[in-house]
Parts: structure tokens; sequence; C-alpha cells
């Protein structure tokens, strides 16, 4: 069995939640010791494909034709389309449309949670979904001290400062405002927010939002390796304020690496993040901020050993052999 992992734009994707479950993909199969190419001239028995470009529909109706078994990864939906950029919710119509009917040329639908699949289910689609998420690679966010000095030494923290993390693109629906407002509330602490966006293509609120940012808030764009991974294994908190998520792995990143964590309670989390179990959940900035003060002052216990139970159970290898378990179990459907 040999499977084509088809992807285009991966340069632009990199930096983006799909882009980083492509990856994470590959290291699966690699684990689990299913063959695969990223070459659509090569031969292949089965496609996997993750996202909704132009170039990826006209993929699947090819392996359509040739009755090639088709894996749609559904990483998005119209739902967390809404509240990105500018004129999204204008758009976010016309985009659930386009990925409907992506999706519907596959024969089998993956997407990250249990909320995912019942989004897809309730927009009519009659095609298998089931529930898969998109892992995470314990050993790199595991701790080093190389690492932890690597971040500290950038963002020149001393001893004494208590960091609140986030990550994310400037997307409102990430919640990049109301962590803003955060940082305003508690000057006492160091808020940072890795991830950037460019701001002609971010909404007012956001714009608005970060030209009051306070000077407590570091905000150092887009940071991959060793800096990224060494603040999740050192800072105090990750908070993530997001609105709506299909997965979130960025929560997978901070599980994985022993951080405290903060969420708003919406339904994606239902029911693998449980309140005051394996993280902590807030509605409102004033229940965050209520959160964040208990916790550095210790009134409140973290939660992270259940957390990290949380990431073991979601890991690159496990995530492999579902994913081989998926492809023979359509191979044998297309025989």
């Amino acid at each position: 069995m040999k499977v084509l992992l088809f992807q285009k734009g991966e340069k632009m994707l990199r930096k983006s939640g799909i882009g980083r479950a492509m990856r994470h993909q590959m290291q699966a199969l690699d684990l689990a010791g299913v063959e695969y190419t990223t070459n659509p001239d090569d031969d292949y028995d089965i496609v996997h494909i993750n996202t909704v470009d132009p170039y990826a529909r006209k993929m699947a109706k090819k392996a359509n034709k040739k009755r090639i078994p088709v894996v749609y990864h559904a990483h998005s939906t119209e739902e967390d389309f809404k509240n990105s950029f500018v004129l999204s919710n204008q758009i976010a119509p016309v985009f659930k449309r386009w990925i409907m009917s992506s999706y519907k040329l596959g024969d089998y639908i993956l997407t990250p949670t249990p909320y995912s699949k019942e989004i897809l289910e309730g927009y009519g689609i009659q095609k298998p979904i089931q529930a898969i998420s998109n892992g995470i690679d314990l050993n790199r966010f595991s701790k080093s001290d190389e690492k932890v000095k690597k971040y500290r030494e950038f963002f020149n923290l001393s001893d004494d400062d208590r960091v609140i993390l986030s990550v994310g693109l400037y997307f409102e629906r990430k919640g990049l405002p109301d962590f803003i407002e955060l940082a305003q509330r508690m000057p006492e602490y160091t808020f940072i927010w890795f991830g950037f966006s460019p701001l002609a293509s971010v909404t007012k609120k956001v714009r608005d939002a970060i030209k009051e940012k306070p000077d407590n808030l570091i905000m150092p764009g887009y940071i991959s390796g060793d800096i990224i991974e060494g603040a999740y294994a050192d800072a105090d908190i990750f908070l993530f304020p997001s609105y709506e998520e299909t997965e979130g792995i960025v929560v997978l990143e901070a599980l994985a690496g022993k951080c405290q964590v903060m969420l708003r309670d919406i339904p994606v989390y239902d029911p693998w993040m449980v309140d005051q179990v394996n993280c902590y959940k807030a509605n409102n900035n004033d229940e965050f901020e209520r959160l964040v003060k208990a916790y550095l002052e210790d009134e409140i216990p973290n939660t992270i050993a259940k957390g990290y139970e949380v990431a073991r159970e979601r890991s690159i290898e496990a995530i492999g052999y579902q994913l081989k378990e998926v492809y023979e179990r359509n191979l044998r459907r297309k025989i």
C-alpha cells in the first residue's frame, strides 16, 4: 500500500494549522511503516488530501475516475472561517458551498474532533466521516533546558517574570483582542503572542487592538523551533481565547510541553478537555482574569499531569496507526 499525500502551496501553508497537520501525517506514516509519496507522478494506491484549493479538487476528480480511493481531510468549516480576515464573514456562505463540494469528492472524510464531525454531518454530507486528531510529537515538546534558555534569553526574561503565552494568526476568531485586553488588565505579568498576519488582511477590531497593546505584551511574530518550544515548556500559562476551532493544534502543543492550559469554553473541546481536570475554561475576560490570578497566586491547583495524558493519547505514533487502518479499510471497499 502506497499513499499519495497530496499538497500544493506547502510554503504558503507552512505557518498554518493545516501545514502542521500535513507534516504530522508524514511523521505518523513513517512511524506506522506506511509508504507514502508527495509526488502525484508516482504510483500510489490511495490519495489523502488536506486542502480545498482547485489543485486538490482536480486531484480528487482524477483519482475518482481511476477508482483510486480518496481520503479527504476536512480541516476547515464555515464556522472557523468566519471572523478571520477582512470580508471573511461575507465570503463564508460561498466558502461553505466550496468546501462541501470538495469534501464530497472523497470516499471517506477525516476531521480532527467529534465537534467538527458533527458540523460536517449537519451540512448534510453523506460520506462516512471519522474524527482523528491531528496528533502531536511528544518528543519535540519535551522539556529541554537548552530550549528554555534560548527562549528566556530571546525575550530577556528575569527569574521573577510570570508569563502568559498564546499562539495564533492575527484573527479576531483567535481571540487576539481579548488577549490584548487581558494584558492591559494585568500589567504585573508578561504576555507573549506568537504568530503573525499582515495587518492589511485583518479586521479593524484586531488592528485597533494591536495599536493599543500595552508594554507588557510582546508580539514577536511567527517563530518556530527552539524558542517557541522552550516557551511551551517554561511559560506559566498557555491561555487560548479562541472562539472557534476544529481542534487547535497549538493546544496539543501546550499540553505536550506540560504548560498549564486555559481555554475558552467552546464546544470543540468536548469531551476531551474537561474543566478543572486537564485544563481550566472560561467564558469571558473577567473569568480568564480571575483564573490567571488565582493560578499564579497558588489558589487553584495545576492540571498539567492530566493535560499531558490528553497529548499522549494523541501522539504521532497513535495517529499513524489510525490512519493506516483508514487507508486499509478504504482499499478493501474499492476492491
